[in-house]
C-alpha cells in the first residue's frame, strides 16, 4: 500500500515572545485538522518551541494541493488565535496574503515522502527550532557517511552500497544529484557550508526513500528577516535503513549551527523532550525526536526519542557549549559573519556609521598598488 507521510509546520505565534504556541492556538489547528480528517488516514499535532508541526498520513502523494490547503487553513486558523491573544510574531510563517497550491516558498516549512509501506514501517520526524535548514548537514553526515557514528555503514549491506544525496543550494534554488561513495568529497565539501547547502532528500541506490527534509530559507523568500527557518525532516529507519538507534544517537554529539536569538549566533543543538518550549536562555536551537510506527497509515506513537535519562547528560553538554560560546559575546564565531546575519540591515546601518568615519591612511594607495602587481610564487 502506498502512502505518503507529509510533515508541514510553521510558527505562527508565541507566549510572550519565541517560546512556544498557546494552547488555545495549538487547539484552533487541531480543530481545522479535525474537521477535514476524511482527507486523512492520520495525523498528528505537536510543537517544538514556538513552532506548531503537522505530520500527516493520507494516499494523496505528495505536494497534493488539497493536504497543503488543509496545513495552511490550520495555520491561520492558529493565526487568528494568535493575534486575538496577542502572542508575539502572529501569523510570523506566512508569508503569503492566500493559498496559491502548495505551501513551499510560502513560508511553512515540509517535508513529505511517498513509499511503499513494509509490515512493520518506522520512522522517526526530527523537528528543530531557533536554527537554519542545514542544521540537519551533520547528522546526515554521521548517518550516512561515517561509519565510525553508525556501524549500519559497515554491516548493513544496502547502507554499505552506499546512498543517493540530494543537496540543495538555496540561495540559488538549484540542486545537485550526488551519489556515495564517488561522490563523497563533494558531498563534503557542500556539507561544510550549512548556511548554503542543504541535505533535501535521501534514497537507496534502489531509489527507496530514506529522507524527506525541509529546505526553505525564509530569509530568501521575504527579502527580510521573519525568524529562523527551523528545519523538519522525516526519516524511515530499520531494516535497509538506519536503525532507529542509529539515526537517533547522530544527535549526540551538540554540534555548532547558527540560530539562536535574533538568528545572529552559532549555537549548539540541544536535543530536547516533544512539546518542548524554546528556552529564554539565549534561545538555545532545539531539536526533538518524534518516533513512529505505521500500519496502513495509522500511527502508533510518537514515542519521545529523546526523553529517556542518558539525553539529560546531553543536554547538558549542550548547555556548557552554548554558555562557553555566549561567554565571548558578539565577538566572531560566537556570531555569524554579516553574509549569515539574519539582521543584517540593522548590522549595515551600523557599519555605514564607521564607513563615514573612516579616512584614508597615508601611503595606503602605494599598498594597494603593491598588492595589485603581487603574484603568487604558485
Amino acid at each position: 500500500m502506498k502512502i505518503t507521510v507529509s510533515v508541514i509546520k510553521a510558527d505562527v505565534g508565541g507566549i510572550g515572545g519565541h517560546t512556544r504556541p498557546s494552547d488555545g492556538l495549538i487547539d484552533a489547528v487541531k480543530k481545522t485538522i479535525k474537521a477535514s480528517e476524511d482527507l486523512l488516514i492520520d495525523y498528528y499535532i505537536g510543537y517544538c518551541g514556538d513552532d506548531v508541526h503537522i505530520v500527516m498520513s493520507h494516499t494523496h502523494g505528495v505536494d497534493n494541493n488539497d493536504i497543503h490547503k488543509l496545513a495552511w487553513d490550520a495555520f491561520m486558523a492558529g493565526t487568528q488565535v494568535a493575534r486575538e491573544e496577542g502572542l508575539y510574531g502572529a501569523g510570523q510563517d506566512l508569508l503569503k496574503d492566500s493559498f496559491s497550491g502548495n505551501v513551499k516558498g510560502m513560508g511553512p516549512g515540509v517535508a513529505e515522502m511517498e513509499f511503499e509501506e513494509r509490515p512493520n514501517e518506522a520512522f522517526t520526524v526530527f523537528a528543530a527550532d531557533k536554527t537554519e535548514p542545514g542544521a540537519f548537514n551533520y547528522p546526515f553526515y554521521r548517518m550516512f557517511v561515517d561509519a565510525l557514528s553508525n556501524t549500519g555503514l559497515i554491516v548493513n549491506k544496502s547502507l554499505a552500497r552506499g546512498v543517493n544525496m540530494n543537496i540543495m543550494d538555496v540561495e540559488q534554488g538549484k540542486i545537485a544529484e550526488l551519489s556515495l561513495w564517488e561522490d563523497k568529497p563533494s558531498i563534503e565539501a557542500a556539507l561544510m557550508y550549512p548556511g548554503r547547502y542543504v541535505v533535501s532528500t535521501v534514497t537507496t541506490k534502489d531509489g527507496e526513500p530514506i529522507v524527506a527534509s525541509s529546505t526553505d530559507r525564509l530569509h530568501n523568500i521575504a527579502g527580510t528577516y521573519v525568524g529562523k527557518d527551523d528545519p523538519i525532516c522525516v526519516v524511515r529507519t530499520q531494516k535497509n535503513f538506519p536503525a532507529t538507534e542509529e539515526v537517533g544517537s547522530v544527535f549526540n554529539n551538540p554540534h555548532y549551527v547558527a540560530g539562536n536569538t535574533r538568528g545572529s549566533h552559532n549555537m549548539p543543538l540541544m536535543p530536547v523532550k516533544l512539546n518542548s518550549a524554546a528556552t529564554i536562555n539565549f534561545c538555545i536551537p532545539i531539536v526533538q525526536a518524534l518516533v513512529f510506527s505505521m500500519h496502513n497509515g495509522k500511527f502508533t506513537g510518537p514515542f519521545d526519542g529523546f526523553s529517556t535519562p542518558d539525553w539529560d547528560y546531553v543536554r547538558e553538554i549542550a548547555t556548557k557549549k552554548a554558555l562557553a560560546m555566549r561567554s565571548q559575546g558578539f565577538v566572531h564565531p560566537a556570531t555569524l559573519v554579516p553574509s549569515e546575519l539574519e539582521y543584517a540591515e540593522g548590522y549595515k546601518a551600523r557599519m555605514s556609521v564607521l564607513e563615514e568615519k573612516m579616512k584614508p591612511v597615508e601611503g595606503s594607495s602605494d599598498n594597494s598598488e603593491k598588492k595589485e602587481n603581487y603574484e603568487d610564487p604558485d
